[in-house]
């Protein structure tokens, strides 16, 4: 796992090493603050990092971790504990942000524990999209219920549903639109999508995943405080890790929406999608910065 977290985290290691050339035992406060700054957390959340660290100039590792784990106090366990079947979960996201990769990483994550999974292609506004996560699907070899662009994705939800439920499958996961041509008109099918998922299975989508390009850093926290507004999103998954120095963003992105990490991308794979650990991402950070691994 860590190897993993490494990998998705390389950039912004590279960004630390920068800063700290040699690994300290303790660190000053102010290199300590440099380094949260440029590895992209947010000013206000770095000023209360240091707040919160004894008043001595010099920190040690194990005062660090204890004040940036409190950050991630909310459930990042991605194992689906569930007697619900199937389980269907509803991906949402912008355009670009890596949503249909996702789809079929986690759909090849199912597969690999024996899990049946069926695809919704309810993304209509895009024949791309369609296209894409049909190529997908046969990839990996999972099904899918699909319809030309422009048609109702609604209907799309809701037939995927009744032929997961017909079928005794154990996981649905449905694309949906990333942009439509303006918020309200997004806002009201995300809606229109989870009543209808409601009328095809009772309690669905019982997961609503919200896909944000890691490249983004901090600024993606609006973009998901939008999301969270429509239709109340129960988990995220960070993606492209591996190609940003933003690796600290994930401490803003948790302070500020208060949700579950429960994924994050850190390759172009099919297994390059993992589950996230809190303490694994920290020490990885920590790692960088003090010549001691415990604590």
């Amino acid at each position: 796992m860590f190897s993993f977290i490494k990998k998705g985290l390389a950039k912004t290691l590279g960004t630390i090493k920068e800063i700290l050339p040699e690994k300290v035992e303790k660190i000053d406060k102010t290199l300590l603050e440099e380094i949260l700054i440029e590895s992209d957390i947010p000013y206000e959340l770095v000023e209360e990092i240091i707040y919160y660290l004894p008043p001595a100039q010099t920190i040690a590792r194990e005062d660090v971790k204890r004040v940036l784990k409190a950050y991630f106090k909310y459930d990042t366990t991605s194992s689906v504990k569930t007697l619900q079947k199937p389980f269907v979960e509803l991906i949402i996201g912008v355009n670009g942000a890596g949503k249909t990769t996702t789809i079929a990483k986690l759909a090849h994550n199912y597969k690999k524990e024996n899990q049946s999974v069926l695809l919704g292609a309810a993304d209509t506004f895009r024949a791309a999209a369609i296209e894409q996560l049909k190529s997908w699907a046969e990839k990996i070899d999972v099904g899918i219920i699909y319809t030309q662009q422009g048609h109702d994705p609604s209907a799309v939800a809701y037939d995927t549903i009744s032929s997961a439920v017909a079928r005794k499958l154990d996981h649905v996961i449905i694309d949906t639109a990333g942009r439509l041509h303006n918020q309200v008109n997004l806002a009201n099918e995300l809606k229109k999508i989870v009543r209808i998922c409601d009328k095809a299975l009772t309690g669905a989508p019982h997961r609503k995943i919200l896909i944000l390009d890691g490249t983004q850093g901090s600024s993606a926290i609006n973009q998901a405080k939008a999301f969270h507004e429509m239709i109340r999103i129960d988990a995220i998954i960070i993606t492209k890790l591996d190609g940003t120095a933003k690796g600290g963003s994930l401490f803003g992105i948790a302070k500020a929406l208060e949700l579950p990490i429960i994924y994050v991308g850190v390759g172009e794979g099919k297994d390059d999608l993992i589950p996230f650990n809190a303490d694994d991402y920290i020490d990885t950070i920590l790692d960088s910065i003090f010549t001691n691994t415990n604590g």
